[in-house]
C-alpha cells in the first residue's frame, strides 16, 4: 500500500499509521490494483485521488471515516494531483488483534463490511475526537517496542474502533428522515413478497434480498433497522411472516405443513419452531383460539 501512495516504509510488521500530511502530493502514480489482507481505517480529505472498493468508488475529497476488511480490492483509479492530502491511515493484519478481545469480537464492528458510500460522516466534534486516538496511536508506533507495545497499540485500536460505533449510531438517528424512508420501502417489499408469488419463485426470503433492492449492504441494512426500530432485518422477515402465517391459520383449514411449505419452509419443523418462539403457542394452539 505504501508503494501505490508514495507513503513511507511501514515501522511495524503487523499494523502501520500513516499521517496523510506525509505523503508526497507530487508522486504520480498509474492505477494500481491489490488485494489487501489487512484492515483499514481511513480518515481523509483533500486528495485528489479516487479509489475503487469492491465495486464501488469513494472519493477522499470528502472528511469521512472508511473502513476496509481483509481480501478486498482496492484500486487507485486516478493519479495524487497536487492538493495538500489531510487525514490518516491505519492499517492492521489480523494478527495483531487475534489474541485479544477485539481480535475474537472484530464481527461485532459491521461497518467493515459497509460499501463506501455508507461512509461514516463525522461531525467536528468526533473527528476531533478520533484524531486524538490516531496521534496515541502514532505516539505508540513511533515508540520503541517494548513488551507493552502490541497491548498498548490493539487497545488504541479497540478504543478508535468503539467510538466509531457510537457515532454510526448517531448517523442512523441524525438521518432519521432517510432511515425512515428505508424503513418505509423495507415494509413495502415485505408486503410485496409475501402478496405476490416471490416466496414460490425464490423461496425463504433474505437479508440480502432486501438490501439489494435498498440498495444498501445488509449489516448496514440491519444495523440502520436496529437502531430505529430496535430489531434487525431478519426480525422484520420473521414478524411479517408470523403474521402471515397467523391470518392464513385463522382464515383457511390449511394444514401446518401446507402452510409451512407455502411461506417458503422446506421442513414444517422449522416455521413450527419459529412460529411457538415467537407467540408462546404452537401454530395449531394459536388455530384452537379462534374455535
Amino acid at each position: 500500500m505504501h508503494k501505490i501512495m508514495g507513503m513511507p516504509k511501514p515501522k511495524h510488521p503487523l499494523v502501520s499509521l500513516i499521517n496523510c500530511a506525509d505523503i508526497n502530493p507530487s508522486v504520480k502514480k498509474e492505477a494500481t490494483n491489490i488485494v489487501a489482507n489487512f484492515y483499514t481505517v481511513s480518515m481523509k480529505r483533500c486528495i485528489d485521488c479516487k479509489f475503487r472498493y469492491g465495486q464501488n468508488y469513494y472519493d477522499f475529497n470528502e472528511g469521512v471515516l472508511v473502513f476496509m476488511e481483509p481480501g478486498q480490492i482496492v484500486s487507485s483509479s486516478t493519479p495524487i494531483g497536487n492538493a495538500m492530502p489531510d487525514g490518516w491511515l491505519l492499517v492492521f493484519h489480523p494478527d495483531l488483534i487475534r489474541n485479544y478481545t477485539v481480535g475474537k469480537n472484530i464481527k461485532k464492528y459491521t461497518f467493515f463490511s459497509y460499501a463506501v458510500n455508507e461512509a461514516l460522516h463525522l461531525s467536528d466534534e468526533e473527528e476531533k475526537m478520533l484524531i486524538e486516538i490516531f496521534k496515541n496511536i502514532e505516539r505508540e508506533y513511533n515508540h520503541s517496542i517494548d513488551q507493552f507495545s502490541q497491548d498498548v497499540m490493539v487497545s488504541q485500536i479497540e478504543l478508535l474502533l468503539n467510538y466509531s460505533n457510537r457515532y454510526y449510531n448517531r448517523q442512523f438517528l441524525t438521518r432519521k428522515t432517510a432511515s425512515s424512508d428505508v424503513l418505509t420501502k423495507m415494509q413495502a417489499l415485505l408486503d410485496e413478497y409475501f402478496s405476490g408469488n416471490k416466496i414460490q419463485e425464490l423461496g425463504m426470503p433474505t437479508v440480502q434480498y432486501f438490501a439489494d433492492q435498498l440498495n444498501v449492504s445488509s449489516n448496514y441494512l440491519s444495523d440502520m433497522l436496529r437502531t430505529i426500530t430496535g430489531q434487525s432485518t431478519q426480525q422484520h422477515i420473521h414478524n411479517k411472516l408470523i403474521e402471515v402465517a397467523k391470518n392464513i391459520l385463522a382464515t383457511t383449514n390449511l394444514s401446518v405443513s401446507e402452510i409451512a411449505y407455502r411461506l417458503g419452509f422446506e421442513y414444517p419443523q422449522s416455521f413450527n419452531k419459529l412460529f411457538k418462539t415467537k407467540t408462546n403457542v404452537s401454530p395449531l394452539e394459536y388455530r384452537a383460539s379462534f374455535s
